[in-house]
């Protein structure tokens, strides 16, 4: 049965490729809702209430995929029309590229309110305060990032873990974006989701620095550089998963990342990564190319995974 996931998780990426995310009655969107009343009804400042929260949400999506699983064992049809649809829902790699080219295109042109206006489709941080030069780093930082949480490490995870794998994921890193702030209402009841989050990505944003590496000459960089500085300069990063794409990816595009970074909770200086010139659109669009290219490896190599598997 491992063809038939292997089968499922490149229909599923080609289904994301080919529709993106739905703009109406999207699975996440309602997972979300779901999450923002289980808040409202649960929430405390405390650790603990966030540890149920946290696991109640991830347990259930990861017993409705232990579900799908147990309605198509036997038989391949069944299996691979599971994983088709659980990593389209899982995957986020057509939006993200779309989102990315958009913010490219609008900084080309210079539009400032519209860049800030499009910034919250990409990242979390307050757009009020930025200059074109700063939408265009933190938009370069969260292709970057997100390159890894929305389309490496959902194909890790259904590798991994198949169609229960794919759909918790999905949850930690929904929970993590929701909650995970170090904000004073999240700083205890989101301690769990942001730490699982972190957990589930050790592996997946590794994997995306050495992808970005290999990749790094299909957009103009070099990876021997890319490899330089994302060895040399990821573990200053206070994040242990986001410095390791972030690093990469200023390594590949010869662009300098990090720095004052305002969110809407408070401001972080960042550690300063990579040795170029500040990102112009041009490098974010090549960026947004090396996120496609590091998705389609990702693809095949999650594909070749899970045909080995039983």
């Amino acid at each position: 049965m491992g063809a038939a996931r292997a089968f499922g998780l490149l229909l599923g990426v080609v289904a994301d490729a080919a529709f993106g995310d739905p703009q109406h009655h999207h699975p996440v969107a309602a997972f979300g809702r779901i999450a923002a009343w289980a808040e409202h009804a649960w929430y405390a400042d405390r650790k603990l209430a966030g540890v149920i929260y946290t696991g109640a949400l991830v347990g259930a999506a990861a017993a409705v995929g232990g579900l799908l699983d147990r309605v198509a064992q036997g038989r391949a049809a069944g299996q691979t029309a599971a994983t088709a649809l659980a990593t389209w829902v899982a995957l986020g790699a057509a939006t993200l590229a779309e989102e990315g080219a958009a913010m490219a295109r609008t900084l080309e042109a210079g539009d400032l309110d519209s860049a800030r206006a499009r910034l919250p489709h990409l990242c979390g941080r307050d757009p009020g305060s930025l200059d074109l030069a700063g939408v265009t780093r933190a938009s370069v930082e969260s292709i970057a990032e997100n390159t890894s949480d929305a389309v490496v490490a959902p194909l890790m995870w259904g590798a991994l873990a198949g169609v229960p794998g794919l759909l918790a994921y999905r949850a930690v890193n929904t929970l993590d974006a929701m909650v995970g702030y170090r904000s004073p209402r999240y700083q205890h009841f989101g301690w769990a989701a942001a730490r699982l989050d972190d957990l589930a990505n050790l592996l997946p944003s590794r994997v995306t620095a050495a992808l970005t590496t290999l990749c790094a000459p299909l957009v103009g960089g070099s990876a021997r550089e890319t490899w330089e500085v994302w060895h040399r300069d990821a573990p200053a990063h206070p994040s242990p998963n986001a410095g390791q794409v972030e690093a990469a990816f200023a390594g590949a595009l010869n662009v300098q990342l990090g720095g004052r970074t305002v969110y809407p909770h408070g401001i972080e200086q960042r550690p300063i990564m990579g040795h170029g010139h500040a990102p112009r659109a041009g490098d974010l669009a090549r960026g947004v190319g090396l996120s496609r290219v590091i998705g389609l490896a990702a693809a095949v190599l999650a594909a070749l995974a899970t045909s080995l598997r039983p």
